[in-house]
């Protein structure tokens, strides 16, 4: 995982950037989180088009960026001892307008009340809005 930013409270937001994490992830949160990671990275790695004329050992250079800007972001919001407390799916770096974000807690519990000053700070982060109404599908 990589640090994103800090919030209150001693929480912190990070990104999750292995299947390994997104497969924790979803064990630890009690959701589906893996199934969408595994389906926007595979996405993302159709969509690859190594550099014309570059040799073998040299065509995935540049992959794993390609992906990281390409797919969705993927971020946990975890306590100080590690505990997790809410999952978000933020769109990609290329700028998807028509992106649906996500943000759940456990089990698909809404995260907005008991979490919401980690939410805007992740806002003030990323200077994007993460209204509830926008972003917890369960509202």
């Amino acid at each position: 995982m990589k640090f994103v930013c800090d919030a209150p409270e001693g929480k912190t937001w990070f990104r999750i950037e292995t299947e390994a994490e997104a497969d924790a992830e979803s064990g630890l949160m009690r959701h589906a989180v893996a199934k969408y990671f595994r389906r926007e990275r595979e996405r993302a790695l159709a969509a690859w088009r190594p550099p014309a004329g570059a040799p073998t050992i040299e065509r995935d250079i540049g992959l794993n960026a390609f992906v990281a800007r390409t797919m969705p972001a993927f971020l946990t919001l975890r306590d100080c001892e590690g505990a997790g407390l809410a999952t978000a799916m933020l769109p990609p770096e290329s700028g998807d307008v028509d992106f649906r974000v996500i943000i759940v807690g456990p089990a698909n519990g809404d995260p907005y009340d008991a979490h919401g000053d980690a939410i805007a700070a992740l806002e003030d982060h990323l200077d994007i809005d993460l209204p509830r109404s926008d972003c917890y599908p369960y509202a």
